[in-house]
């Protein structure tokens, strides 16, 4: 690990040294792809020199400790512990930062829910799921954009939002997978508790260049919009469907009295699943060989359970337990999401942990 965090310190230094010249200083573009650069391995760079600064300090401090002066060695002693707890805590941050970086976490969503088994039930919890969300993206200050709603009596069949803000997919990519609840509800007469699920899906937004769809590869028909919406978008020709012919994904969009919005945000949509199964090949192979991937064979099964009656949610993949159901559907998600984050991060250092202990480190540790 030691002999890659000397090589990042390289290429530190190589870029701090071409922004210093007066070739990239005079070209703009350079210029920033070498800021951009030297901002995003800085700050490993610095635990990387603060950790290696600590490790001399030990070594000075270890001599004292063994010196004749029995106070200066007394000294010294609470300073290697003192310096012990640094250096693990640096270590802890540096493992960290080597994580790869998720190319999507910067990107913005569309986020898809869908009422599953339970029927009427399911819908009102999906509904319930989607108002959750909202509130939550409302406190983080995003802008959602709803793109397709589908109604069934007073829940959700099927709802498709955008959302965009900062670090959105970063936040909300372990949302996705199958989503439980029981309660009692309003029409059982007999207190019964019923079962019904919603599905969850977070789709990283993607842009042209990620995702790039051949016209050849596209079937387009139009007709007309069968929801509400006002007097003209059930008298023209607005609504679209999408057809990937590669992959027979589909994709309608009606929301619009414009065809063209519609058009736009169907592609917005197809776009991002498309890119979506992508991925989801990419982990499915990765799989084979990583612990603790993300997005794999899970997405189909249960992830999560709100019990109403005992006011519960659990979070099956990672053990979290909490009693402030209310709390969190209410769009107060930050306790729940940071502990399904610290799991898989991890999960994810497991793979960056070197097999042979850094000088200086605690072999217990490993």
């Amino acid at each position: 690990m030691l002999d890659k965090l000397a090589g990042v310190e390289q290429r530190y230094e190589s870029h701090a040294a071409a922004m210093a010249s007066q070739a990239v200083q005079s070209d703009p573009n350079e210029y920033r792809k070498h800021a951009k650069a030297l901002a995003e391995i800085e700050p490993l760079v610095q635990a990387y020199r603060d950790y290696r600064q600590v490790l001399e300090q030990m070594a000075q401090a270890d001599e004292l400790a063994k010196g004749t002066d029995a106070d200066m060695a007394a000294l010294a002693a609470d300073e290697l512990l003192e310096l012990a707890t640094t250096r693990d805590a640096l270590l802890a941050d540096i493992k960290i930062l080597l994580l790869p970086k998720d190319p999507n976490d910067e990107k913005n969503v569309i986020l898809e829910i869908r009422a599953g088994t339970g029927g009427e039930e399911a819908a009102l919890f999906a509904g319930d799921l989607y108002r959750m969300y909202s509130r939550f993206a409302e406190k983080q200050g995003w802008k959602m954009d709803l793109m397709s709603l589908s109604e069934i009596g007073n829940g959700i069949r099927e709802a498709i939002v955008n959302i965009e803000g900062k670090r959105v997919y970063s936040r909300l990519k372990f949302e996705s997978g199958v989503h439980r609840v029981q309660r009692v509800p309003d029409t059982e007469a007999s207190g019964r508790i019923h079962t019904s699920t919603a599905t969850v899906a977070v789709l990283p937004e993607a842009e042209e260049v990620d995702i790039q769809i051949e016209a050849k590869d596209l079937r387009i028909d139009t007709f007309m919009s069968s929801g509400p919406g006002g007097q003209s978008v059930n008298t023209t020709y607005s609504a679209v469907r999408l057809t990937h012919l590669p992959t027979g994904m589909v994709v309608s969009q009606q929301d619009e009295k414009s065809q063209i919005k519609n058009r736009a945000k169907a592609m917005k949509v197809l776009r991002a699943r498309l890119y979506e199964m992508e991925l989801q090949k990419q982990q499915d192979a990765e799989a084979k060989e990583r612990r603790g991937q993300v997005g794999t064979g899970e997405r189909s099964e249960k992830i999560r359970t709100y019990n109403f009656p005992q006011s519960r949610i659990t979070d099956h993949r990672v053990g979290f337990t909490s009693h402030q159901l209310p709390t969190v559907l209410n769009g107060e998600l930050a306790e729940l999401l940071d502990a399904v984050s610290t799991f898989f991060q991890s999960e994810r250092l497991k793979d960056v942990t070197s097999t042979n202990t850094p000088p200086g480190a605690d072999p217990a540790k490993k």
